[in-house]
């Protein structure tokens, strides 16, 4: 898949009611919209698109199938989880692989038994991020011991990722995340190399009674003031409601039941439209009679790279791509229109993907 976010936070918050409305969901949607169990508490789920249902009813495709992204339900955190408490050590090992956090904070009053006493959103997201922290420094400061002598001794390498190390741990020190460090982007790839936990971008979500769905309360408020103070970001979701949409049978009911709330759509579509964004992630699509597709890339990705996602052999034999940017499809009535109004465009192996983009790639095999 490529493409991961994990789903966190203290027990008792409803991630794991999240998770399950998520499976739910997807499970219940037609086949065109999959949710694929990998292993426990790990699954896929469709990323909703709008256009992609546009492009195959142009183009007359049998299929529809949307992007995916790879959700992991994580174990609930304990303060102390960096040191083995509670499942600790299991935890951390998992958020690891990770490429962005869903930090879900309980943002509702109630008899739900919370670990630490009382709600409060901001002191539960501190208390993560701390653990989260010492356990960045420790590693940091294993790799640095590691990687010193060889700096020593001349090692090119060993210099450049000690180079990179120290303001980590620097950072670390003064209770700052690995995210608040600056480097540039060839020093950034070495940076995710490292799996560092507070260098993943994070997404709060707010998860909140029913009766505040629409508009939030203090609770939430408080944590989209802390996103902001981060430079985060936050959305707002009652993992009580979608789990109640999830059991509905069919859309109709759903949109009926929405439209009650007040609300357009659900928090899960919302929240895995954010998740995808979180990744710095854009889409791309193919089109034609067996099937509408919409592709996953990193935002920055060339032509080849594209073609890549589809297949690798597609890269390595990339020889161009004909290329129709999505409102050029749609205004001239697909592929044909598009070629005869002259909008269908030849791109080379120096083209970076553009969010939207309707390719047809030519290749050697």
């Amino acid at each position: 898949m490529g493409f991961n976010c994990g789903i966190v936070g203290l027990p008792n918050v409803g991630k794991s009611t999240l998770f399950n409305a998520l499976t739910e969901t997807a499970a219940a949607e037609a086949a065109n919209y999959p949710f694929c169990t990998i292993e426990p508490n790990t699954g896929r789920v469709a990323v909703p698109d709008p256009r992609l249902d546009v492009i195959a009813d142009i183009a007359q495709s049998a299929k529809v199938l949307p992007t995916q992204l790879e959700v992991v339900d994580i174990a609930g955190l304990v303060r102390g989880a960096s040191k083995g408490e509670g499942l600790g050590n299991q935890f951390l090992a998992n958020i690891r692989e990770t490429d962005a956090i869903l930090h879900v904070l309980r943002c509702f009053d109630g008899e739900v038994t919370h670990v630490d006493g009382s709600v409060d959103p901001v002191r539960d997201a501190e208390t993560v991020t701390t653990e989260l922290m010492i356990a960045d420094l420790d590693a940091v400061e294993k790799r640095m011991a590691k990687e010193s002598k060889r700096a020593q001794s001349g090692d090119k390498e060993a210099r450049q990722l000690m180079a990179i190390l120290e303001p980590l741990a620097a950072a670390l020190t003064e209770g700052k995340t690995a995210r608040t460090v600056e480097f540039s982007p060839e020093e950034m790839k070495i940076v995710r190399q490292l799996q560092l936990l507070t260098s993943k971008p994070v997404l709060y979500v707010c998860n909140v009674g029913e009766e505040d769905a629409a508009e939030g309360n203090h609770h939430s408020a408080a944590v989209f003031e802390l996103a902001e103070r981060e430079g985060a970001s936050a959305i707002l979701i009652s993992a009580a409601i979608e789990a109640e949409i999830a059991a509905l049978p069919t859309d109709e009911d759903k949109r009926e039941f929405l439209e009650t709330l007040g609300l357009q759509e659900t928090g899960l579509a919302r929240l895995i439209r954010r998740g995808y964004g979180l990744l710095d992630l854009l889409t791309f699509f193919t089109a034609g009679l067996k099937e509408a597709r919409a592709w996953t890339v990193r935002t920055g990705a060339t032509a080849p790279q594209a073609a890549g996602a589809i297949h690798t052999d597609f890269e390595r034999g990339f020889i161009r791509a004909e290329t129709i940017a999505y409102d050029d499809f749609i205004a001239c009535g697909g592929e044909a229109g598009a070629k005869d109004a002259g909008k269908l465009r030849v791109e080379g192996k120096d083209y970076v993907a553009k969010d939207g983009d309707i390719f047809h790639f030519r290749f050697n095999v």
